[in-house]
């Protein structure tokens, strides 16, 4: 307004006519007092929350492209690209050499305290020692001792673990070792008498320990003793043999 009554008094002074501007500044701000005056906040949150059109990311329809890709592959085909892409890319000089793991020469397993005497147990043990493993759990397959089906259950462990963990042969192992100890703590009770008299009876514990190792297979050793049994075989004397004759009879010592 000020700026307006200047150019009057301008204007006076001169003698010229007066030509009013109106200010942009002006108009906008009587625009927007009018609009104030219709200002509806549930129009404003309307405007402010609807729905509006999602914009196009190239990076997003890249990857639907992709998995639209897979979709039509085959179950093999998608599993080859997938473990491609899951990859590193490893140069030749930060690749590192293959690590070779050492084999052990045998493998210790045991099983838990249970109930049953060690002289029972030790049985079972001599049953097993020397034989493979697979004939070993087969022995303990069908044999009709209480203890046996945990047996073949620890036999079946180590064998698993000396695979596994030992890198070992299991078509080569055998039960180098069987033996039995007892119990740490060994259960006693009163056991009633006669004539006012007790007795202590022991509830026997013990476990089995077992140590596999690589040795001869079953085909080996058949093979093997089938070579000793042939060379043990003489002729009727059709080919005279440098070979010394068995349980000689009296009339042939002269």
């Amino acid at each position: 307004m000020q700026s307006v009554a200047r150019q009057v008094r301008c204007a006076n002074r001169l003698g010229t006519p007066v030509q009013f501007r109106i200010a942009s500044s002006c108009i906008q701000w009587q625009c927007q007092r009018r609009a104030a005056s219709y200002y509806n906040p549930l129009q404003w949150i309307q405007e402010k929350f609807a729905p509006k059109a999602r914009k196009a990311d190239p990076v997003e329809e890249k990857k639907r492209g992709e998995q639209e890709k897979q979709g039509q592959q085959s179950v093999f085909e998608a599993a080859v690209s997938h473990e491609k892409q899951a990859r590193p890319k490893t140069t030749s000089a930060e690749s590192a050499p293959t690590v070779i793991k050492k084999k052990a020469t045998e493998h210790k397993y045991s099983t838990a305290n249970f109930k049953i005497s060690h002289r029972k147990l030790n049985m079972i043990g001599r049953q097993i020692s020397g034989k493979p493993i697979d004939h070993a759990i087969v022995q303990m397959q069908f044999s009709e001792k209480r203890a046996t089906s945990r047996i073949k259950s620890m036999l079946a462990t180590a064998k698993l673990h000396a695979t596994a963990y030992k890198n070992m042969d299991p078509s080569k192992l055998i039960v180098s070792e069987a033996w039995v100890t007892k119990g740490p703590k060994q259960l006693k009770r009163l056991e009633p008498r006669g004539r006012g008299k007790f007795g202590i009876r022991v509830h026997p514990d013990s476990r089995m320990h077992v140590i596999l190792r690589e040795g001869k297979t079953f085909e080996q050793l058949k093979k093997e003793q089938r070579e000793r049994r042939l060379r043990r075989i003489v002729s009727a004397g059709l080919v005279r043999e440098d070979v010394p004759l068995r349980n000689p009879a009296r009339t042939w010592q002269w």
